[in-house]
């Protein structure tokens, strides 16, 4: 099997395709919000990226503790994996690198965001990897006959899940929200440097300016050091033009300005949640052998946790939210994740159709290198720093502009492309020059 182009599928298929659909969201969301982020409620193609990588990180996890012949070697390896992801996602995300069109650097660590993909990532990578290696000596090595044997041999990955439900769902509905202030940070806002009052006063409330989610954030991180720009900003309550980008409402509550931490501490819990499917989904590659066995295991699944997902969200018991990680969104992304895991492994694995993946298949191999340069602009950034005259006067841009914009005479459609082929095919032929090379970014 080609984990590699398995790997690489995820990643076309969420908002950045991992790095994909996040480099097409982030440079192209802003003129398409049908594939941004959703303001607060619903799904769109952007809401399922994280959590189809986190269910890939949990499939690679189970085919990567296979064998472990020893513990502690295991368990040094993981959290040193773990350290790297949290100092990348702190280095990248948390305001020292401004790319790609402000080339000045640092963060004021009053102000330093600490939560961030990477960091949800090495959280979900550390808890069920520990699960992994600590409960392998406990298990036979194979698989009885037995119905359910599957669920009953990793008992203690879906306990885990089962507390880290609890937990999401015990604070989330039970926790009591007071009142918060908050001073608008935003240099790019008029209101900068005003404080503002945020009145809640409620218990399980699942709306932007209330909910335990935020509050848990605030208490633990702060509120000076939350994202200063979350995707509520786009809704309804905060401007005319939502879903897309607009100026505020003239009477926009007062929240519309505040921070909100789309990958803070409450919902990165619940996001474990993801990794425990994956790693699922790779116990059955590994117990079953046959390709109609584990399909049936697969698509039936799928299938379920999407209709649950469903179920829950349009009968307004929980609605699908990113932002909250809510079990709904867990349900149906992980759904929607195991049908397409199944369709390339179908089609990669029992067809033999690999050719026509050979893009994703490099780009997957180096997944890391084309979140780094381009998913968070480090390459663009280094670029736009050889300017002529002005900052504004770059190579990117004038690609941006001569060759995509002026030649469709939209902004929208050539910003669409540049992103599909002087970023997307860019750096898929980079990857693919690099895994001729044997160069790899690994962590």
């Amino acid at each position: 099997m080609n984990f590699y182009v398995l790997k690489a599928g995820f990643i076309f298929m969420a908002k950045e395709g991992w790095n994909i659909v996040m480099i097409l969201v982030d440079d192209a969301g802003g003129k398409w919000p049908q594939i941004n982020h959703s303001p607060w409620n619903g799904c769109t193609l952007a809401d399922f990226v994280m959590p189809f990588f986190l269910f890939i990180v949990g499939v690679a996890i189970a085919l990567s503790f296979k064998r472990i012949t020893e513990m502690a070697p295991a368990i040094k390896k993981v959290i040193l994996r773990t350290l790297k992801l949290l100092f990348w996602g702190i280095l990248l995300q948390g305001g020292y690198s401004h790319a790609p069109d402000d080339l000045s650097y640092g963060v004021n660590m009053k102000r330093i965001r600490w939560c961030g993909i990477l960091q949800r990532i090495a959280l979900a990578y550390l808890v069920v990897s520990l699960v992994e290696i600590t409960t392998a000596k406990a298990r036979p090595t194979n698989l009885p006959s037995e119905r359910f044997a599957i669920f009953k041999l990793y008992i203690w990955h879906w306990l885990v899940g089962l507390c880290v439900f609890l937990i999401y769902f015990a604070i989330t509905y039970g926790l009591y929200v007071p009142d918060w202030h908050f001073v608008v940070h935003d240099e790019d806002s008029q209101d900068i440097g005003k404080s503002f009052t945020v009145k809640c006063g409620v218990r399980g409330h699942l709306g932007p300016p209330c909910n335990a989610v935020g509050y848990v954030d605030r208490q633990v991180w702060g509120v000076n050091h939350l994202y200063l720009n979350p995707e509520w900003t786009r809704s309804k309550y905060c401007t005319e033009n939502s879903p897309g980008e607009g100026p505020l409402r003239k009477d926009a509550p007062a929240w519309c300005l505040g921070p909100f931490e789309p990958e803070g501490l409450l919902s990165s819990i619940s996001a474990i949640l993801s990794t425990i499917i994956g790693v699922h989904y790779g116990h059955i590659l590994i117990h079953f052998k046959d390709h109609a066995q584990r399909l049936k295991h697969w698509v039936t699944m799928g299938f379920g946790f999407l209709i649950l997902g469903i179920i829950l969200h349009y009968t307004d018991a929980i609605p699908l939210n990113k932002q909250l990680y809510s079990f709904s969104y867990v349900c149906l992304t992980a759904g929607a994740a195991g049908l397409v895991f199944s369709a390339f492994y179908l089609l990669i694995d029992i067809w033999g159709l690999r050719t026509p993946f050979l893009l994703l298949e490099w780009m997957g191999m180096n997944a890391m290198l084309i979140f780094v340069m381009a998913a968070q602009a480090i390459f663009p950034a280094f670029v736009n720093g050889w300017y002529y005259e002005t900052p504004n006067n770059t190579l990117v841009h004038w690609i941006q502009k001569h060759i995509f914009i002026k030649v469709w005479h939209s902004r929208r459609v050539g910003l669409l492309l540049y992103v599909l082929f002087g970023e997307i095919l860019f750096w898929g032929i980079v990857a693919g020059i690099c895994h001729q090379f044997g160069i790899y970014w690994k962590l």
